[in-house]
């Protein structure tokens, strides 16, 4: 037990002495790519015209939805008023609408997400550019992305996000 705690100790300082080798050689920067692109006008921009885009296909969907529910209410009221055949006749109506609905709603996520990458793309290799246009001013070899989920846990370095903010605005 007392030669794992030592081989631990021992491996720990060996790593740490090998992190603070590679920190000399080379200069790390973070910056949080989220807090970024919320900064940026043309990421608010591209954020709203993709919500617009699903209200609009959210009250299509709506719509349907309601149109088909107002059906199948009138035809349950009706059932024991029509024959077998209308009533089957009915329920298949009632099935191709919902098969159409749910369709559409395939339709409408596959066009949302087709309009995401169409307008975040220039958007996020703007930023990217930026980023690496900043960091190689500044001498910084590596630059850490310290938006929550990232996987950095702690981010105490130098944080670029004010110098690519600054050089964004200037390249309006």
């Amino acid at each position: 037990m007392n030669t794992i705690k030592t081989l631990f100790i021992g491996l720990t300082l060996s790593l740490g002495l090998i992190a603070t080798n590679a920190n000399a050689q080379s200069k790390t920067a973070h910056i949080n790519v989220q807090e970024l692109l919320d900064k940026m006008p043309s990421y608010k921009e591209a954020q709203m015209q993709i919500q617009k885009l699903e209200q609009g296909y959210r009250s299509d969907i709506d719509a349907s939805l309601k149109e088909a529910q107002k059906k199948n209410q009138q035809y349950q009221a009706e059932a024991e008023t029509v024959t077998r055949e209308e009533n089957e006749k009915r329920a298949m109506e009632l099935q191709e609408m919902e098969q159409s609905i749910r369709e559409y709603q395939q339709t409408a996520s596959q066009e949302i997400q087709k309009k995401q990458e169409e307008l975040f793309r220039p958007i996020l290799e703007k930023a990217r550019n930026t980023i690496q246009k900043v960091a190689r001013e500044k001498g910084f070899d590596y630059v850490l992305n310290s938006s929550t989920g990232s996987g950095v846990l702690m981010a105490d370095g130098y944080d670029l996000l004010d110098d690519v903010i600054a050089e964004i605005k200037a390249t309006k």
